[in-house]
């Protein structure tokens, strides 16, 4: 009874998000970065980090002590989180898609350094795109690779830290995002 409850809870939960979230389908154009066997290859260069985050005395983590419950809880809401964030992209909202970006992630994609090295892709080049702000890098590298994400599974790194997959039909894991759980919110964090 008690698992039916929750079950039903959180399917309308799901459901309210869903019908909140107008859904617009787009072509599928999306860069991630790929990872094989837990060692992360990134495709695009790393924001450089602008300031050290607050120092808190973590315990040590052991993924092994997530129930079920809780991964399959956390995994629905990165897969919502996931949707709304496509759906931001799509409608190229960007005041709400930096919303959810923690301030050390956003203050470091924002960092001038960080964007000239990502202005040097060979596709921004070709296109003679040179990214000044924070906006354009939404406007020309998050809108054309971002907007279609689905998350097929999530790895547990802390106790209000995942990172979220997508799984190709070739069943490569792909990275999609680094999230960590703050005042019962999720923000992207790399």
């Amino acid at each position: 009874m008690k698992y039916t409850l929750q079950l039903g809870l959180l399917t309308g939960l799901g459901i309210a998000i869903v019908l909140s979230c107008q859904h617009i389908p787009a072509e599928q154009n999306t860069v991630q970065e790929p990872v094989q066997n837990s060692t992360e290859a990134v495709v695009s260069p790393s924001p450089p980090s602008t300031s050290a985050p607050p120092e808190v005395k973590e315990e040590p983590f052991d993924p092994r002590t997530v129930t079920k419950e809780e991964y399959d809880t956390t995994k629905i809401e990165v897969q919502q989180l996931i949707e709304r964030l496509n759906y931001i992209i799509r409608n190229k909202d960007f005041n709400s898609w930096v919303s959810y970006l923690s301030p050390v992630y956003r203050d470091s994609l924002s960092d001038p350094d960080f964007l000239a090295q990502v202005s040097e892709s060979a596709r921004l080049k070709n296109e003679k795109i040179v990214l000044r702000t924070l906006q354009d890098y939404f406007i020309y590298v998050v809108v054309p690779s971002r907007a279609n994400d689905r998350v097929d599974d999530i790895e547990f790194i802390g106790q209000k830290r995942v990172k979220a997959y997508t799984v190709t039909p070739k069943g490569q894991r792909l990275r999609l995002y680094d999230l960590e759980k703050r005042d019962g919110q999720w923000k992207i964090i790399n």
